[in-house]
């Protein structure tokens, strides 16, 4: 008999290989879980077959890395994947003094209560700077308010806020997925809570205060590359997190996002992200439906980030 031959090996890139098994686990997961029927012995072949095609057709579309050409089903747990791995990667911010301050420019659309009427505030300037080890206050400084906002310092003796985007709170975080998936869902109690529009809010889903909290942080400061690199796979892990393909930030910038939509509240938050770098460009609240004088489809909440650094001061540009 003619042997088939044998297809060259090619090592996985560097963390497709979790990608792949937490996918295949989530797989044998549901498997195990879904009730026992009895089957018809005669179409057991057929599906068995059918079973094969769907795990090499998938095998086959996810483990590609971005680097590289061929086809490839994106997902949301892969463009979260593909962050991770960017973030990996970044030096930038290893050498930080603790009397140092994170900078974030940011450009910001609101829906603010403006004479009793809810209105959408055109984009504008936002800088935040955060003391590193929190023993000093920050600031916020937008081009809608000409008083700076004070932002406390918060040290791990007082005990953090949640969320909070200091640096050496940001690093005291878990580095591994799990114990980060955990700490969310613990965390997330804090901000079940959220205002949609001005005023009016709702209790929200637990699953969403976790990628609200996360993408608060995320959007205030600077976080060390481990602690981005688990946040984002730790995200990949919440149910209910859908791909984007073509999302566009406050800025016009193309690139490719995540989402997610409460089941409780007409809310849905979305993550941006360049296609090229994997680096998280904005964020997005929208409205899924009426809600509070407001009509479905209503950005409450865009931004985008324009700059990250660390500099020596409080209101000092890098």
């Amino acid at each position: 008999m003619n042997q088939l031959p044998e297809l060259p090996e090619k090592d996985l890139p560097p963390g497709r290989h979790q990608l792949l098994k937490e996918h295949l686990m989530t797989e044998i997961r549901q498997e195990e879980q879904a009730p026992v029927r009895k089957r018809n012995p005669w179409l057991r072949p057929a599906l068995t077959a059918a079973a094969v095609a769907t795990v090499a057709a998938v095998t086959f579309t996810v483990l590609p890395s971005s680097g590289e050409t061929g086809p490839r089903v994106t997902t949301a747990a892969a463009v979260l994947e593909d962050a991770a791995l960017a973030a990996g990667k970044t030096t930038g911010y290893d050498k930080v003094r603790d009397d140092q301050f994170t900078y974030v420019e940011s450009r910001v659309s609101l829906v603010r209560v403006k004479d009793g009427k809810r209105i959408v505030v055109p984009l504008y300037r936002r800088e935040a700077w955060l003391s590193v080890d929190g023993s000093s206050d920050g600031l916020v400084r937008d081009e809608t308010d000409p008083k700076d906002v004070r932002m406390p310092g918060f040290t791990k003796g007082d005990g953090y806020p949640i969320p909070y985007a200091g640096y050496n709170h940001l690093k005291s975080l878990p580095a591994d997925p799990k114990a980060m998936y955990d700490w969310l869902r613990e965390s997330s109690r804090h901000t079940l809570y959220i205002v949609m529009g001005g005023t009016k809010g709702g209790v929200i889903e637990r699953n969403q205060a976790m990628l609200l909290s996360a993408g608060q942080m995320m959007e205030d400061g600077i976080m060390p590359s481990a602690q981005a690199a688990a946040l984002f796979r730790a995200v990949a892990r919440i149910p209910g997190v859908t791909v984007v393909e073509d999302a566009v930030d406050a800025l016009g910038r193309h690139g490719v996002g995540v989402a997610r939509e409460d089941g409780k509240e007409p809310f849905r938050m979305e993550w941006i992200f360049d296609k090229k770098t994997h680096q998280l460009l904005g964020q997005r609240k929208t409205l899924t439906r009426d809600f509070g004088g407001l009509k479905k489809g209503t950005v409450f909440s865009d931004s985008a980030t324009v700059r990250r650094a660390v500099v020596d001061k409080a209101g000092q540009r890098p």
